[in-house]
């Protein structure tokens, strides 16, 4: 389970302070499939990055009992100064995962070759990209936190992608921050609907649906 308590952050602006998301609550529990939805500036990929512990709150708290992914495609975590190969070394080392599968899997989904035995911080934005995506999708989690906006490559790529998210790991709960309807309809059971720093949860994802288009 995860739960959002009075779950706030703000950010400095100026000589004052801009407001992101004030005073949030919901809870996502085992298998569910949250879709946050919400218009440009809204809070969306804030909140995935304080779920999955990128950033922290301004105040509030975030309780969580599952195992829960850091966001999916998030690179920021990468040494730049290390090769491919060796970032997968060290997140197999963190979780104390075997790393000859997770080199096995990212090699396969990642598609970068002898890159992989390059700097990341030669990699152009979207091979960082795939390294991140295959890096997270590597390790099992209880739940994913995917958004939407940093999902690049080819349609092969993104076939991959659906296929282990969607399809392989459908009984994993997940939060997906998206602006396509179609998106949320088909994969998930409720939504949050963030708007202006507040966010309301809607058990009728057709309900959460038509209230985000309203906006």
């Amino acid at each position: 389970m995860i739960r959002c308590e009075n779950l706030c952050k703000s950010y400095p602006m100026g000589h004052g302070r801009k407001r992101v998301l004030e005073g949030l609550n919901f809870e996502v529990n085992p298998g569910e499939r949250v879709g946050v939805l919400g218009r440009n500036g809204a809070g969306k990929s804030t909140l995935i990055k304080l779920i999955g512990q990128v950033e922290m709150p301004t105040s509030g708290s975030i309780v969580r009992t599952m195992r829960v992914s850091w966001p999916l495609g998030f690179s920021g975590g990468f040494q730049g100064s290390l090769t491919g190969y060796d970032n997968a070394r060290f997140i197999a080392r963190i979780y104390g995962q075997d790393y000859a599968q997770i080199r096995s899997f990212v090699e396969d989904f990642t598609e970068l070759g002898r890159q992989l035995k390059m700097p990341v911080k030669t990699y152009s934005s979207g091979m960082r990209a795939r390294l991140a995506f295959a890096l997270s999708l590597a390790i099992e989690f209880d739940c994913y936190l995917i958004d939407e906006v940093i999902l690049v490559g080819d349609q092969n790529f993104h076939r991959k992608c659906h296929y282990e998210l969607f399809e392989k790991r459908h009984d994993r709960a997940l939060v997906l921050a998206s602006h396509s309807a179609d998106l949320i309809r088909e994969f998930c059971n409720r939504a949050v609907v963030l708007n202006k720093g507040q966010g309301i949860v809607y058990e009728d994802i057709n309900e959460g649906l038509a209230v985000y288009d309203a906006l």
